[in-house]
């Protein structure tokens, strides 16, 4: 983290006690609102608000402390039951009976470069809920979020695997199409993005919106023109039994996969005929673990065994939602900052790292920030959680995914 004119204020040197978070504490300059304010929310949840003195201002910072070692806690995906569908996270803790949840993967929110195409709402990266695979990665060149960190990609997530451990990883989808003819690489899984020349696979967990977005772009270029070599074919119960010129919408039933193809792959599909039996196989392969992902959310590393990805952003502050792994995967802290007009300046990306180094991870998430940027709790005693921090556009823009925290007695 570079200290641009000397004017960069989160050195997070000096650790102080702070047992509401475990011992660990944001280190640095003390806090400008005073002392962080911590309130447990359940056993192993905990949540706390405090300042953060950074290089464009003071900005104000919600946090929940989950410690996964706890039985009795765990995370999962809030979504809103479709890979393409949007919802506030408010909406979605609630309808999930979580406890507290944060925003999470950037998503496809505006086609403005692609006339009368819809935008999806679906997110950029892979997606595991219940360990249960609802999509894959767009290609690096397709994503809506900002521009990568050197090194990473869109297949990179945070997960919690069946050991109850978090870890950063990467997910890339392993899958095929068998026909009489001989097997198809499968290159898309519910995503909003296909791969040049490839077929992609939308099940019933994409929902309802047009799937004419995925032949838009290239690899390199999202605002590219769209494809005019496209097909779409219907398979249910393992058996052709439609075909199109052109992706279509509406929802998909149990049972059914449909096809998409582009280009080489869209020539691939003309060559199946009605009745043809056709079997569609698909699966994320980790790159770092062998343990199965109970949950899985996109977004991109910003900190690696303690150290800041180089090439980080030192001059962008925005508005941040961002996770910290910390006690070899047994803790996550998830971290919102606050968007009142006071705190709007925010964090650099570069910031970001260096907050959650100095408040104990090893290793840190960014997720999708701005608007989208929300921290929702319940209260001990009450039905229903609360928005936390101040979203910057007023009010909770609704999003496709979130991280949940969930907790028994």
């Amino acid at each position: 983290m570079t200290r641009r004119g000397g004017r960069l204020r989160t050195v997070l040197t000096v650790l102080t006690a702070w047992s509401a978070l475990a011992g660990a504490a944001l280190a640095g300059a003390a806090p400008a609102g005073g002392a962080p304010r911590s309130v447990p929310l359940a056993p192993g949840v905990e949540y706390t608000q405090f300042d953060i003195p950074a290089d464009r201002g003071v900005t104000h910072a919600h946090l929940l402390s989950v410690d996964l070692a706890d039985p009795r806690v765990r995370v999962g995906l809030l979504h809103p039951g479709a890979v393409a569908a949007r919802a506030p996270v408010s909406r979605l803790a609630d309808s999930q009976g979580a406890l507290a949840g944060i925003n999470g993967d950037f998503f496809n929110i505006t086609e403005t470069q692609h006339p009368g195409v819809e935008a999806t709402g679906s997110t950029d990266g892979p997606a595991i809920a219940d360990g249960h695979t609802l999509k894959a990665a767009v290609p690096n060149g397709q994503r809506f979020g900002p521009a990568l960190p050197p090194g990473t990609t869109t297949e990179d997530v945070l997960g919690v695997g069946d050991d109850r451990r978090a870890r950063l990883d990467r997910l890339a989808l392993e899958g095929s199409v068998d026909t009489a003819a001989g097997e198809l690489p499968l290159r898309g899984l519910n995503q909003y993005a296909l791969p040049e020349g490839s077929v992609g696979a939308y099940t019933a967990d994409w929902g309802s919106v047009s799937r004419a977005r995925a032949v838009c772009g290239t690899d390199t270029d999202r605002a590219a023109p769209c494809s005019t070599d496209t097909y779409e074919v219907t398979v249910r119960d393992g058996q052709v039994v439609s075909f199109a010129d052109s992706p279509g919408s509406g929802p998909i039933a149990a049972g059914t996969t449909v096809l998409v193809g582009r280009e080489a792959g869209a020539q691939q599909l003309r060559k199946l005929s009605t009745g043809e039996e056709v079997s569609v196989e698909h699966r994320l392969v980790a790159a770092g673990s062998q343990v199965a992902y109970s949950f899985a959310i996109g977004g991109y590393p910003v900190l690696r065994q303690g150290k800041p990805l180089p090439g980080l952003d030192t001059v962008t502050s925005a508005v941040r939602t961002a996770v910290g792994i910390k006690d070899a995967g047994r803790r996550l802290l998830l971290l919102a900052i606050d968007g009142a007009a006071a705190y709007r300046s925010g964090l650099t990306i570069a910031e970001v790292a260096s907050v959650m180094r100095g408040l104990g991870a090893t290793e840190a998430f960014s997720l999708d920030g701005g608007g989208s940027t929300t921290l929702v709790a319940r209260a001990p005693g009450a039905t229903s959680v609360t928005v936390r921090n101040h979203p910057s556009g007023g009010a909770e823009r609704p999003v496709p995914n979130g991280i949940g925290v969930f907790t028994r007695t």
